[in-house]
């Protein structure tokens, strides 16, 4: 049975009963599918909230900016106090929860930050797009720069180290493998990419951390943390998705096993799901399959959102239990294959014809199956979802900043910070040489100097100098060229 302290998450109801989550089975994972305009983002709302009001901290990426709105109390009409009757509820109560905001770029929440050590080498070529030779150049820069104990923080630290990878290719190729310099300068074009869309943004610090995302408030409600992602995903979708992974790849490795809970301790939730496997290599996709199926064990629940069931792999596909499927179109061959799809995910009632029913749902309406108490798929049922206590739609640009301000990370991650790393140390390390150099060249022009009769010293000393201005110019150019060249780990590299 079910423990009467954890209520299940209501998502609404069909013609004869409530419908709702065990909360102790919402870390099996779920589904949340649909055509556009069916009302995906309401329901990603409900879930959200209830996860809240029983604790658990969510992350909710916002990419179409209509998801604020659950960070203030609704609006209740009369006609949305009918339709929670509707669905199950006898009262529904204006409220809304506590929220976080973050965006990569600072611009409309706490700027996301994250190290390149904590991102790793393999995530990293997965965003710079890099084909497996390059990847391989990438991980040998990653463990010359842990060996030496030199931090990689951010960008900078990682054109110094390709500086570095290539000044010294012949002492590194026979103790990590040969470095080619054309895969130095393909990683090189590819920063320089990742720079226009924001890169020296994305990493840095201060990094977030998951203790800044797994917060509750005085009152035990789980934090709704909203990564605004409109602008990432338009300008980014790589990015967008390589940031989720990166999170599932933190949750999985840093948390430890709980086993069976009465609820999990953070869910997080994929938008457009789609975009994490698109074009992304089988070992990874296999990877992400593994960490899906595992991490359920440490108490996180993943809950992807997309169109149609299609754009999820199939060997995820079936470890999610929660599923809720909103209408779904049937003009082209291709949505009448989706169509059938979604229908085969569903454990059939014979009340019911699934496929049918998928193309005429209307706004607000989806057809539902959730695990029983016991782990086992409900028969599918069409169900009306609950309208939120939230407000739908989103909050204004006053509103936001205001909470912004008023939340507990205020002020902590505003001011980007610079510490000593691969850059520094490099830098100081040209420099020294710089230094030393200079100073053999002195002593040597000296002692040529008074060897030669004084009537040439005039001569040869006007032609040193101009030779010595000419070194520091192309030494201090081998300097610049210097810095500016120069599984997920398990699912990530530290």
């Amino acid at each position: 049975m079910t423990n009467p302290t954890v209520p299940p998450l209501l998502l609404g109801a069909s013609s004869e009963h409530p419908v709702a989550i065990e909360p102790r089975m919402a870390n099996r994972h779920g589904l949340v599918a649909g055509a556009t305009g069916t009302g995906k983002t309401i329901t990603l709302q409900v879930m959200a909230q209830a996860f809240s009001e029983l604790g658990v901290p969510v992350l909710v990426p916002d990419i179409k900016g209509d998801f604020s709105g659950i960070a203030q109390p609704g609006a209740i009409s009369d006609q949305l106090q009918q339709r929670a009757i509707r669905a199950g509820i006898e009262d529904l109560q204006p409220t809304g929860a506590p929220t976080v905001f973050w965006d990569v770029y600072g611009e409309h929440g706490h700027p996301l930050r994250l190290t390149v050590a904590d991102f790793g080498p393999v995530m990293l070529a997965r965003l710079l797009n890099l084909n497996e030779t390059q990847t391989g150049v990438l991980q040998v820069l990653f463990k010359v720069a842990d060996d030496h104990g030199w931090l990689l923080l951010d960008l900078k630290d990682l054109r110094a180290m390709l500086g570095f990878i290539n000044d010294n290719r012949s002492e590194i190729g026979p103790v990590y493998g040969n470095v080619a310099p054309a895969s130095i300068g393909a990683i090189q074009r590819a920063l320089l990419s990742l720079d226009n869309l924001g890169g020296e943004q994305l990493f840095g610090e201060p990094a977030i951390t998951l203790e800044d995302l797994m917060q509750t408030n005085q009152q035990g409600q789980g934090v709704v943390n909203i990564l605004h992602a409109a602008r990432l995903y338009r300008d980014s979708p790589l990015a967008y998705s390589s940031i989720l992974l990166w999170l599932l790849s933190e949750l999985f490795e840093q948390l430890p096993e709980v086993g069976d809970a009465d609820k999990p301790r953070f869910v997080l939730f994929f938008d457009e799901a789609h975009l994490l496997f698109k074009d992304t290599p089988k070992t990874l996709v296999d990877r992400i399959e593994q960490v899906v199926r595992l991490i359920r064990s440490k108490g996180v629940g993943v809950y992807f959102i997309t169109q149609s069931p299609l754009d999820v792999p199939e060997a995820i596909l079936g470890q999610l239990g929660n599923r809720v499927q909103h209408a779904l179109r049937a003009f082209t061959p291709k949505d009448q294959q989706a169509v059938r799809t979604a229908a085969q995910t569903f454990r059939s009632n014979p009340m019911l014809d699934t496929e049918a029913a998928i193309t005429e749902l209307g706004v607000g309406e989806a057809l539902v199956s959730v695990l029983d108490s016991k782990g086992v798929p409900t028969p599918v049922q069409r169900v009306l979802i609950r309208p939120p206590a939230s407000q739908m739609g989103p909050i204004t640009d006053q509103e936001r900043s205001t909470l912004v301000q008023r939340s507990v990370l205020a002020g902590v991650f505003d001011q980007a910070l610079d510490r000593e790393s691969a850059y520094e140390i490099l830098q100081a390390q040209a420099e020294r040489a710089l230094s030393d150099e200079t100073v053999v060249t002195r002593r040597q022009s000296e002692a040529r100097e008074r060897r030669r009769p004084a009537a040439e010293r005039s001569v040869v000393a006007d032609m040193v100098r101009q030779a010595g201005r000419s070194a520091m110019r192309a030494f201090g150019t081998q300097l610049g060229r210097q810095i500016m060249r120069g599984l997920l780990g398990s699912l990530k590299g530290r």
